[in-house]
């Protein structure tokens, strides 16, 4: 993890470093008369809504308005000293079309609305998303566990239901199976 004191180069963001960031987001938001919603993902609803994880290394999310939040998250990133893309809208590729959201427990600001997907739709984004032999493949194989058994899933039938429910079964990559028959296979659930 990195030194979450340093100023250059940040690439742990703590649950208490993102509430700070969002709050003075909200407050930016606030001088400008404006609210702003964002809709968080990964790693991040693992940090702020289910507290699996210590930290994540950016904030996956879709965000209106669009521009206005990219500038204030800008700022923000440069005085905290996070990395550029801090806040980044890269998981709107695992976007589904049956796009179930919700506030959850997650923390709310005056003038920026948070919500994050149902935990189902987040197993299956989770698996979509799935990195097998990469860098984040600890953190993605943690988080479907965490998700697994949450929802009290007791087979891998089970797991690739929800995931069919939200993408369409020619989009499924055929690893998501291998990935989530193993675990359960291993003994993991």
């Amino acid at each position: 993890m990195a030194d979450e004191s340093s100023n250059t180069g940040q690439t742990a963001l703590s649950r208490q470093r993102i509430i700070k960031a969002l709050s003075e987001m909200s407050d930016q938001l606030e001088r400008r008369g404006i609210k702003g919603e964002l809709c968080l993902f990964g790693g991040t609803v693992m940090v702020l809504a289910f507290a699996a994880r210590p930290s994540t290394r950016d904030v996956d999310a879709i965000f209106q308005p669009t521009e206005i939040i990219r500038e204030i998250a800008r700022k923000i990133g440069e005085a905290s000293g996070f990395l550029p893309n801090w806040l980044n809208d890269a998981a709107k590729g695992f976007v589904s079309k049956r796009h179930d959201t919700i506030e959850g427990n997650l923390p709310q600001f005056p003038h920026l609305r948070l919500t994050m997907p149902t935990p189902e739709y987040m197993l299956a984004m989770k698996c979509m998303a799935s990195r097998i032999g990469g860098i984040d493949e600890s953190h993605d194989v943690s988080d479907i566990l965490f998700l697994i058994r949450h929802l009290k899933l007791e087979s891998a039938v089970a797991v690739m239901d929800i995931v069919a429910a939200y993408y369409p079964q020619n989009q499924i990559p055929v690893k998501v199976q291998y990935l989530v028959e193993g675990l359960f296979e291993e003994g993991k659930i």
